[in-house]
């Protein structure tokens, strides 16, 4: 990490300044710089939320893994992979706020909830999540920095078990959710899909294992033979859960074109060949699969696993964006954009391309997410669970 130093802390002035300047656009301007369209209401930062969602429920399983069910060999990566997990949360949190149009309102759902509702089980859920992460972070960082009586260690794993333990079925409930929350949209024929949440799910641990198994490669500068261990076991994961994606993504896309009719058909075929097509092409398929797979199957060496792995983290985001969008600049009926004209004599829009401003935020909060993992690594000593393997209890 040390010899890329440099390089982060350049990226991170550059995306905090270009960032920064967006959010202070965004809180006095509000909405009024976003490209959104007559049917577009959910753009870029709902498609980033859900990406960050994905991240950190995919980094909380893969701690859970050692804290639960002791596979040792994640030791080294399992505080890490934990923190990361409350980084990212907060980052999706600040995002879909940011997306509000009256952020100020956003508590009214703990005051004035609506059960019946998926967003309010969705807020409900998240908080829970982020208490359990803040609670769960307290004993796992405890006995790291304080010499503790072995009885309150022995006490602290047993608590720090027990929350991950709960932490599972909360994680793929609010992930459920969120895939849930798309699929009971009937006005939408492409969302509207009992598949999605086992989608949403699938995608959350393939980028979240991802991450991890990229933030492993590149932070460890012990090179040890357990170390090699540890990325060759991570690879696997990845490899196997591309392939699992790349099932699911067969049967969302191929069903609809199998006879090639209806509002679904059209938007595959718009995101497979309509303007954007090389977000599908080149970045889902070229950048986000084949190449990984390619990198995984063949040397196995730990650079090829942690490029493979960068790429495939990074790309999820054509994803999420191929998820949000395209369903929305459809039209759910033919020639629907041509059937109303305002008082001016425009059309109805459905065309949506993020603007400049959209990504500055997006800049933003990448940049605030870059900078807790600093605060993280200063005060909580992350890395070092990389560098220095502990004895497991």
């Amino acid at each position: 990490m040390k010899q890329y130093a440099k390089i982060i802390w350049a990226l991170w002035i550059i995306l905090a300044l270009v960032g920064g300047y967006g959010l202070i656009e965004r809180l006095v301007t509000g909405h009024q710089l976003a490209t959104y369209s007559s049917y577009v209401p959910w753009g870029m930062w709902v498609a980033a939320y859900i990406f960050f969602v994905g991240l950190s429920s995919g980094s909380f399983l893969l701690a859970s893994l050692y804290y639960v069910f002791k596979i040792t060999r994640l030791e080294r990566i399992a505080r890490l992979s934990l923190f990361t997990a409350g980084v990212t949360i907060i980052m999706a949190l600040v995002t879909v706020g940011l997306d509000l149009g009256r952020m100020e309102k956003a508590v009214s759902v703990f005051y004035r909830p609506h059960f019946t509702s998926l967003i309010t089980w969705e807020v409900w859920l998240y908080t829970a999540y982020l208490i359990l992460v803040i609670m769960a972070l307290k004993y796992a960082v405890r006995k790291k920095l304080k010499k503790l009586d072995p009885q309150v260690t022995k006490d602290d794993d047993q608590r720090l078990k027990r929350l991950m333990t709960y932490g599972i079925p909360l994680v793929i409930a609010f992930t459920g959710a969120g895939g849930a929350l798309f699929g009971t949209i009937s006005a939408r024929a492409a969302w509207h899909t009992s598949l999605y949440p086992v989608i949403f799910i699938v995608g959350a641990l393939l980028s979240g294992v991802a991450l991890m198994t990229f933030m492993a490669w590149a932070f460890c500068d012990n090179h040890d033979e357990s170390w090699h261990e540890l990325l060759q076991f991570l690879g696997k994961l990845v490899l196997g859960l591309i392939c699992i994606e790349l099932i699911l993504e067969w049967a969302e896309f191929s069903i609809p074109l199998w006879y090639g009719v209806g509002s679904e058909a059209e938007l595959v075929k718009f995101v497979l060949f309509g303007p954007f097509w090389y977000v599908f092409w080149l970045v889902r398929i070229l950048l986000g699969a084949v190449l990984p797979l390619y990198l995984l199957m063949g040397k196995k060496d730990a650079k090829s696993i942690g490029i493979a792995s960068f790429l495939v983290a990074v790309t999820y985001f054509a994803v999420r964006l191929n998820l949000v969008i395209p369903a929305q600049v459809t039209p759910e009926l033919r020639g629907l954009e041509h059937a109303y004209l305002d008082p001016i004599g425009n059309h109805l829009s459905f065309h949506y391309l993020p603007s400049f401003f959209e990504w500055q935020v997006l800049m933003g909060v990448v940049a605030l997410g870059m900078a807790l993992f600093y605060f993280g690594q200063r005060y909580l000593s992350l890395m070092q669970t990389l560098n220095n393997r502990e004895v497991s209890r």
